[in-house]
């Protein structure tokens, strides 16, 4: 089965069910289902329409175009719902030379924070197993009303709608963090079941803006996952006082890998970095240099139109990551930072995950990015860039005396200077390549 096939069975064994909340109306599973089934006639029968470029706009148009395009085995290429015209003709002229395999559901673009943007080749299975990670691992259910406020066209969002059709619970989808007031409402729905994903930064905007209405949430939210980027320990510790029974989740998952491993850190143990164990579609090892390699039906099928740049990380159906990582005795892993942003300082390799973390303790600090600059002898020192709270001011030897009783000598950074606000990518990821400029 497909999840194409869950929805129409969702929609036979309880049609007046809500399945999706979107810009203010609500859809059963049968009338969704209807509206899909409508789509579907209305596409041209052509063996030759092998993908469909659909910009992810919040909207059920999107979500009837999703899943009708699947029936009718056409992989579909989700892209960012204010993509210029140029660029996406751009990617459809680049496809329309590319092999794309049978049984390619969708090609979901990277960031390409690290490097160009790369089509992500993801199968119908890979789909269905993600959809069944989430369910062992999260806990999903038919009760669950999940809300989804990030992009569609990014594995961090999408992937919630799989195991949301999978059990035949709710979404309720709603454009991003923009409006806090549009976000809270959507927990007024009348459910005690309700979750979300946010990204680390969205995180931390919350903490500092709507603590109070987090907390009020502490009776309605059922579990909370966060990804994409590391969530430092102090808002772990926050958010878990602030919800205080809801399951808290960090995970580890990328649009290569699919869902791997999540971890419950309002579990009485709250480890940064820690990201739990394999979850039952997937495997993983650390390999001689210290990096993540993951295994199982979650991967990715490849890199459209690019075998060279897909055999030098997908090699026997294990894909070796850039991320190192170490398993304890418990079977769980830990990230411990990834390979491009490790930082040289005079022999020592530095993971500036690990100073920021750190730094992130300090009061009065609201955000941070650990960055290398030139340096005559070592040939790299670290800098910390520090955003502050409001009313607070940056007391560099204050801060580098609090860090030099947390980290070893060479990871105290030798400079530091108070901005404005630190550059992140859309999921939330410091974006380390602007400032090596």
């Amino acid at each position: 089965m497909i999840l194409e096939d869950y929805l129409g069975r969702n929609a036979g064994l309880y049609p007046g069910k809500t399945a999706v909340v979107i810009n203010g109306c609500s859809y059963t599973y049968g009338q969704l289902k209807s509206l899909v089934d409508d789509r579907v006639r209305s596409i041209a029968d052509s063996k030759y329409q092998r993908f469909v470029c659909l910009k992810a706009v919040p909207s059920i148009d999107f979500i009837v175009d999703y899943f009708a395009y699947h029936l009718k085995g056409i992989a579909v290429v989700p892209l960012a719902k204010d993509i210029p015209q140029a660029l996406s003709d751009g990617i459809s002229e680049e496809l329309s030379r590319c092999e794309i395999p049978e049984g390619t559901a969708d090609i979901l673009y990277t960031t390409g924070t690290t490097g160009k943007s790369k089509g992500v080749m993801i199968s119908y299975r890979t789909i269905m197993a993600d959809a069944e990670n989430l369910t062992q691992g999260q806990g999903f259910t038919r009760d669950t009303v999940f809300v989804i406020n990030g992009p569609l066209n990014h594995i961090g969002s999408l992937s919630k709608v799989y195991p949301v059709i999978l059990n035949g619970g709710t979404m309720i989808i709603v454009d991003g963090l923009k409006d806090l007031d549009a976000f809270f409402r959507c927990f007024e729905y009348p459910s005690d079941k309700m979750a979300t994903f946010l990204v680390p930064a969205s995180i931390r905007i919350l903490i500092q803006f709507a603590s109070d209405r987090i907390a009020a949430l502490s009776s309605k939210m059922d579990f909370m996952e966060t990804g994409a980027a590391a969530i430092s320990k102090s808002d772990m510790e926050e958010l878990c006082r602030l919800l205080p029974k809801t399951r808290l989740y960090n995970t580890y998952a990328s649009t290569e890998t699919g869902i791997i491993t999540t971890y419950d850190f309002n579990c009485g143990k709250c480890v940064a970095g820690c990201l739990g164990r394999p979850m039952v579609n997937s495997g993983l090892f650390i390999t001689e240099e210290g990096k993540i390699a993951c295994a199982g039906d979650t991967l990715m099928t490849g890199y459209v139109g690019d075998p060279e740049r897909t055999s030098a990380i997908l090699r026997d159906g294990v894909i070796y990551t850039s991320d190192f990582g170490e398993i304890d005795s418990d079977g769980m892993l830990h990230l411990k930072g990834r390979e491009d942003d490790v930082i040289n300082v005079g022999g020592f390799k530095v993971a500036p995950l690990e100073v920021e973390d750190a730094a992130m303790g300090f009061p009065g600090i609201s955000d941070c990015i650990c960055i290398p600059v030139k340096h005559p002898l070592t040939g790299n020192a670290l800098k910390l860039l520090a955003v502050m709270a409001p009313g607070a001011g940056l007391d560099k030897k204050a801060l580098a005396l609090f860090l030099g009783q947390r980290l070893e000598p060479h990871k105290v950074p030798m400079l530091y200077e108070q901005v404005e606000s630190v550059r992140r990518t859309f999921n939330g990821k410091p974006d380390r390549k602007f400032y090596q400029k």
